[in-house]
């Protein structure tokens, strides 16, 4: 059993971190490709639209593979946790549900944006169908992240003989810890989307293409995300508070904090030993600063990890992705803040190498940040799946097969990953940029708009 509960688990944490990437960029790329369609019609700018465009290339792969994985994820939740679908099934048929109308919603105003602009005389039209993309993307991670949520703070049900039975749908997908995690979901989806983008343009720019498409690129990329990331401390700062009422252990495990600790620091660094209680290493700790966050006061004390027995602490590295997922958010929000604070004071387009450099490495940061959220709130949930009621060892599935299907998977998403990539470059490399503003014969740029802006 203890082999194939690490299987399960191994191959659970393998499938949500190959789709994270792609559900994360599904939800904050159509909403970028919205907006630059957007201010390029209102602007009557060109190469805004040819953004809108371009991108919408590459999120046509991204959206395919997002769409096989989503599939997996709900597979391997029958496959590998039996136990638990059977137990929690019924209260969370509803998100799921909603998921898939959303991606069938999704899927039919993406083929009309695609292929719209041969359809609508009115180039606004064509816009507003990218509308229901972004809103149905959003859906879709609205209901997935309420039935996390269930897991986290199940409500909705009476338990009795340890079977749910009196559900109440609606409340359960309005568990309480909804708000706050589907506000810090989205909005860090949102943030990791325009990072990325904004590293495509700080790529071609310490190229050498000094184009202004790639100008413009960047600047709306980190616009947007400094707005974005500026939402992702509120949001943050919510979640802490949220977690020192419901779940004091999985706040103490994320900041390595083992003693309660009236004036407890924000700790940054250092590697948790469960043996001396103590963190060990190179750290840096700023007194107050976590108790302030829990509870808007310095004064008042933080759980530790010592408050609870020790057979239900959370793995502690998740304090090191923790630290991840902050340091990530501080370096977003430098970087965007000082590029924009160039823009709007000196009209100045930040482009030194050292600058451009960090948003290029940004944009795969911010990947590996919304990895280490995401391993922050699912292993900070040990050793329950379902919080309180039942744990992982009692959900797992029993098959044998689970250990050849894990290696399986390892090479399907090796193969799955190589393709994408291949396929992004591919494209990107068989049309490339024209530097005169021409469009090529494929653009999806609305004919009306080609002829308002003077284009073939």
């Amino acid at each position: 059993m203890n082999n194939i509960l690490g299987y399960s688990r191994a191959l659970m944490a393998l499938t949500l971190g190959f789709h994270m990437i792609f559900a994360a960029l599904g939800v904050g790329v159509p909403l970028m490709i919205s907006i630059a369609h957007f201010l390029g019609l209102k602007r009557k700018d060109p190469d805004l639209i040819r953004l809108s465009e371009r991108w919408v290339k590459g999120f046509t792969i991204l959206f395919a593979v997002g769409t096989v994985t989503g599939t997996v994820v709900g597979f391997q939740l029958s496959l590998l946790w039996p136990h638990f679908m059977q137990l929690a099934g019924k209260a969370i048929a509803l998100p799921l549900f909603m998921e898939t109308f959303a991606f069938l919603v999704e899927a039919i105003f993406f083929g009309l944006y695609v292929y719209g602009k041969h359809w609508f005389k009115n180039p606004w039209v064509h816009w507003a169908t990218s509308v229901p993309i972004a809103i149905a993307s959003t859906v879709s991670a609205f209901a997935i992240t309420t039935m996390n949520s269930f897991m986290n703070t199940p409500a909705g049900f009476d338990l009795v003989n340890g079977n749910m039975v009196n559900i109440r749908p609606l409340e359960a997908m309005f568990n309480p810890s909804t708000p706050i995690r589907v506000a810090h979901v989205l909005i860090t989806a949102y943030v990791a989307s325009a990072f990325v983008l904004a590293a495509v343009a700080a790529w071609k720019l310490l190229r050498g293409e000094k184009l202004e498409y790639h100008r413009k690129a960047l600047r709306l990329t980190l616009v947007a995300g400094l707005l974005f990331s500026l939402v992702t401390g509120l949001t943050g700062d919510l979640s802490a508070k949220f977690l020192a009422h419901n779940q004091p252990i999985k706040l103490a495990a994320a900041e390595g904090l083992f003693h309660t600790t009236t004036m407890a620091p924000l700790t940054v660094g250092g590697f948790p030993d469960k043996v001396t209680g103590k963190l060990v290493g190179p750290r840096i700790e700023v007194p107050g600063v976590l108790s302030f966050l829990a509870w808007d006061s310095i004064n008042k004390p933080v759980q530790g990890l010592w408050d609870f027995p020790k057979e239900v602490w959370p793995p502690l590295f998740i304090h090191m992705t923790f630290d991840l997922m902050v340091g990530a958010a501080m370096l977003m929000i430098a970087l965007s803040a000082y590029y924009t604070w160039l823009w709007f004071r000196k009209r100045q387009s930040a482009e030194h190498p050292l600058f451009l450099g960090l948003v290029v490495a940004t944009g795969v940061y911010g990947m590996i940040a919304i990895e280490s959220g995401w391993v922050t709130a699912e292993v900070g949930r040990s050793p329950w799946i379902l919080w309180g009621i039942m744990k992982t060892t009692q959900a797992v599935s029993d098959s044998p097969a689970i250990p050849q299907i894990f290696w399986f998977f390892v090479v399907f998403y090796t193969l799955i990953g190589i393709v994408a990539v291949s396929l992004l470059r591919w494209y990107f490399r068989k049309h490339p940029l024209i530097p005169t503003g021409g469009y090529e014969a494929d653009d999806m740029v609305h004919p009306a708009v080609q002829e308002a802006f003077g284009h073939d």
